[in-house]
């Protein structure tokens, strides 16, 4: 697998993970003092970014070419 391709699964992993870290101090903070829901969610919304500006520079550098459907 080329290493783009890597780099843009490994960042998907890494959102996933945010998320669930997220979900976690939002059931487990009782009394809603806690800012780690806000930071996992800002550390998703980062990673989200980078990948929308990986994904066009990818591109626009000829790493990744898009492909159509076959019929």
């Amino acid at each position: 697998m080329e290493p783009i391709k890597l780099l843009v699964v490994a960042i998907l992993v890494a959102i996933v993970i945010s998320m669930g870290s997220a979900m976690f101090h939002l059931v487990t903070d009782r009394k809603g003092e806690s800012k780690k829901m806000v930071r996992a969610l800002t550390v998703r919304i980062s990673l989200s970014v980078a990948l929308f500006i990986l994904l066009f520079v990818a591109y626009a550098m000829g790493w990744i070419e898009p492909h159509g459907l076959r019929p």
